[in-house]
């Protein structure tokens, strides 16, 4: 252990310090390691997908409302926030909706490590009478007042006296109060490390919250890692090196198998000759360059097909290696699986490869989706549910939704305001297995069907009911009464399913939920 000797500080040593050069390097993995990529994107399709959807769900316990006046309140307050949320005008951009908006949100903050979103207020418009906005701020531009361009300069300072929040410390844009309570931000006006920016650069404290309403003006979505860290650390953090090196080798070994499928012959001559050879095979079109072989005498190309001609008393020659590389699968299979490790993505997951077995691949999945669920809740809890707050609270207020006693007590509003957020629903490798595994779970009572459902598809239980009730009636005047399925015949024309033999032979077959432990 000699040579093991770190030097590790507080989190703003640790973090805040270094925070700029992990970002820099993680987006530039993101643009350039497809494996990096990949890990970004897997969270980015399974936690949010196409978009949460809200499902309110009124804590009717406190409110004691009768269940159809609080199905009609739940139908009309997600009428009103499909109002808001599909229109782009909920951006503040007016670029994305509030879904897209989502996507948006979650790849910044796995990228960067946190992101920021201000609160803004506009007016109202004919197709979108709510003037809440949504401005998405990326990691850098919070930051301590007078970083630049080239010189990130101590990620700590303390107000000085005369200024609003004086003697508090600012830690990497943060501003804390004596107890450690975050109680500002510093938004920069644009990127302070643009080499050309279009306008001085300045700094705006933003506070986090109202100190009328107690709303928040800023949501600050990030992963703390440690206690008292303010800011967040980026998702490829830990990886970069192997990823960056994986991505080198890669090519390399690209490179190395694109070299062996040139045929070019190179040509020695005993006489000097001053021009080139007439009708010589040259090594394709180089956009804007009428000819591509290059004038330049010390230099040469490769190319299918290509004739070069060389000096008197020139040669060439070439090592031999075997290319691609032995093994290099199994390497860059086993590199993807530690860097899986740290982003808990399982190499099936992560690469998208399921060829073992039903059992293995099946807990790949769950492994992942713990991973996914965990995120998807925090994201809910520092984005979708605050958001959802500021709707219901500007909607009550202006009297488009009624909730008796919102603004009088903090029991009802919090009542008022429960939610669920619907996401992708984890995908089935056997669904057959799944719909009785599901089956059991209910009738014994382990899951409702509301859970099933929300789990299975992300769909609403008693609107299927509902549905299933007028497709039904509709069969039944049509006189088109469905007929349950019967099993397949069998060769020798029998109806049974499998036999025990069956089984035994193939280990995939009549396996029953809950057999593969």
């Amino acid at each position: 252990m000699r040579d093991f000797t770190p030097s590790s500080g507080s989190p703003q040593e640790d973090i805040d310090s270094n925070n700029y050069t992990l970002r820099q390097r993680s987006r530039m993995l993101y643009m350039g390691a497809p494996v990096a990529a990949g890990a970004i994107n897997t969270n980015r399709t399974n936690i949010v997908g196409t978009g949460l959807t809200l499902q309110a769900t009124p804590d009717n316990r406190v409110l004691k409302l009768s269940p159809e006046a609080l199905k009609e309140w739940q139908a009309t307050v997600e009428a009103e926030f499909s109002l808001w949320a599909d229109s782009r005008s909920c951006d503040a951009l007016g670029i994305n909706n509030f879904y897209e908006l989502q996507e948006m949100i979650l790849r910044s903050w796995l990228m960067n490590g946190d992101v920021f979103v201000l609160i803004k207020r506009g007016k109202p418009t004919p197709f979108n009478p709510y003037g809440l906005r949504l401005h998405v701020v990326e990691a850098d531009r919070v930051c301590n007042p007078g970083t630049s361009y080239g010189f990130m300069g101590d990620t700590r300072m303390e107000i000085p006296a005369g200024q609003p929040g004086a003697g508090h410390m600012v830690y990497d844009g943060v501003e804390v109060d004596p107890t450690g309570a975050v109680v500002a931000y510093y938004v920069c006006n644009c990127y302070p490390f643009e080499i050309w920016p279009n306008r001085d650069i300045t700094w705006t404290r933003v506070e986090a919250r109202g100190s009328r309403t107690g709303l928040p003006n800023i949501l600050h979505i990030m992963q703390s890692e440690r206690p008292d860290s303010y800011r967040g650390v980026p998702y490829l953090a830990k990886s970069i090196e192997p990823m960056l090196q994986l991505r080198r080798y890669t090519e390399s070994e690209l490179m190395g198998a694109l070299v062996q499928t040139f045929h070019t012959a190179w040509v020695t001559s005993k006489t000097n000759t001053a021009e080139l050879p007439f009708n010589e095979t040259g090594a394709g079109d180089i956009e804007g360059v009428e000819d591509s072989i290059s004038e330049d005498e010390n230099e040469y190309e490769m190319g299918p097909g290509t004739v070069f001609h060389l000096e008197p008393d020139e040669d060439v020659k070439f090592g031999n290696p075997t290319l691609p590389t032995a093994g290099f699968e199994n390497f860059v299979k086993q590199v993807v699986k530690i860097a899986g490790a740290d982003w808990e993505l399982p190499y099936e997951m992560l690469m998208k490869e399921f060829t073992a077995s039903y059992s293995a691949s099946r807990g790949a999945l769950l492994e992942a989706w713990k991973a996914f669920r965990m995120r998807r809740k925090w994201f809910a809890d520092d984005f979708c549910n605050p958001v959802y707050e500021l709707f219901l609270s500007e909607a009550v207020a202006t009297g488009r939704i009624q909730a008796p006693g919102f603004f009088q007590d903090p029991l009802i509003r919090k009542a008022w305001c429960s939610c669920q957020w619907i996401g992708p629903s984890q995908e089935s490798l056997d669904p057959l297995k799944e719909v009785q595994a599901n089956v059991l779970q209910v009738e014994n009572g382990f899951k409702t069907r509301t859970q099933v459902t929300r789990e299975t598809s992300g769909g609403d239980w008693e609107a299927n009911v509902r549905q299933l009730e007028m497709e039904k009636q509709l069969l039944d005047e049509a006189g088109l009464t469905p007929q349950p399925p019967q099993p397949a015949p069998t060769e020798s024309g029998d109806t049974q399913e499998g036999s025990e033999d069956d089984a035994e032979n193939d280990p995939e077959q009549g396996v029953q939920p809950g057999d593969e432990g």
